[in-house]
């Protein structure tokens, strides 16, 4: 699936099964709730932060797809709701760090051996 097939396939889905977008700011705060729902995830399985035993560890890295599955629709949804292309903003925004950082990575002695 393309990023523009992914913008319309959200866009129908919301038209007919979600009824309407939720308003701009209210996906905001739910883009900021799943993002840190992602942020959780992350601090268990790579950070020393240990799960609770409440928690499911054995498939918190299905999770974690899940969750990141969660920011990117809500992100879509915002996209869609502002006319943003995400296809040709990605592109803008590759050019510009590949212009931009040229250099700048080959140069950062802290990437090398790693």
């Amino acid at each position: 699936m393309t990023i523009q097939e992914a913008q319309q396939t959200v866009d129908h889905w919301i038209n007919t099964i979600g009824i309407r977008y939720y308003n701009e700011l209210t996906n905001m705060a739910i883009l900021m709730e799943e993002v840190g729902e992602v942020a959780r995830l992350m601090a268990r399985l790579y950070g020393e932060q240990s799960f609770k035993k409440t928690e499911d560890a054995a498939n918190a890295k299905t999770q974690l797809g899940d969750e990141m599955a969660d920011v990117l629709f809500v992100l879509i949804c915002l996209a869609n709701q502002t006319g943003v292309d995400l296809t040709e903003a990605l592109r803008k925004s590759l050019d510009k760090k590949t212009k931009r950082d040229a250099e700048r990575h080959a140069g950062n002695e802290k990437l090398k051996g790693g």
